[in-house]
């Protein structure tokens, strides 16, 4: 930040120091999260999909699980693909509608999330853990305000 604000001394460069640990912050828990996914065999858009199978109360559309993780429509099938070859995500036929394709993770792949959500909340805990209850929900409230500016 000094060397940002003594190359520019007349800009405000405080966005930097921000951003720039948020960043961080993103950077070091997703290559734990990745690390931790190696066991498994499976890449973090793997694991989006299948979170967001899991947590599902029905089978979901595959425009209902890009819609959930932001992934792309493409990405969303190529991982079905993968996901289905490998055990962990069923295709089923809507009984309403035959053409609809509807995703669901089997109990290999609920197992999976089952074993690596706790150890995800724990890592997210501790890099945390400075922080007080309060101050966490005022920071999960300040992220929230910052995103909407972006659209999301």
């Amino acid at each position: 930040m000094g060397e940002w604000a003594a190359a520019y001394p007349d800009l405000d460069v405080s966005p930097i120091g921000i951003l720039g640990r948020v960043q961080r912050i993103a950077s070091v828990t997703s290559a734990q999260l990745d690390r931790n996914l190696e066991a498994h065999g499976i890449g973090r858009s793997e694991f989006d999909v299948l979170g967001a199978l899991v947590r599902a109360t029905r089978p979901l559309r595959a425009s209902e699980v890009v819609s959930t993780t932001m992934l792309s429509g493409a990405s969303v099938t190529k991982i079905s693909d993968s996901l289905s070859r490998r055990g962990l995500l069923e295709r089923r036929k809507s009984d309403r509608d035959g053409r609809v394709v509807l995703l669901v993770a089997t109990d290999e792949g609920r197992r999976l999330v089952d074993e690596e959500i706790p150890r995800r909340l724990e890592d997210d805990r501790r890099v945390l853990s400075a922080l007080s209850g309060a101050e966490r929900g005022v920071l999960a409230e300040l992220l929230r305000k910052i995103s909407m500016t972006l659209g999301e």
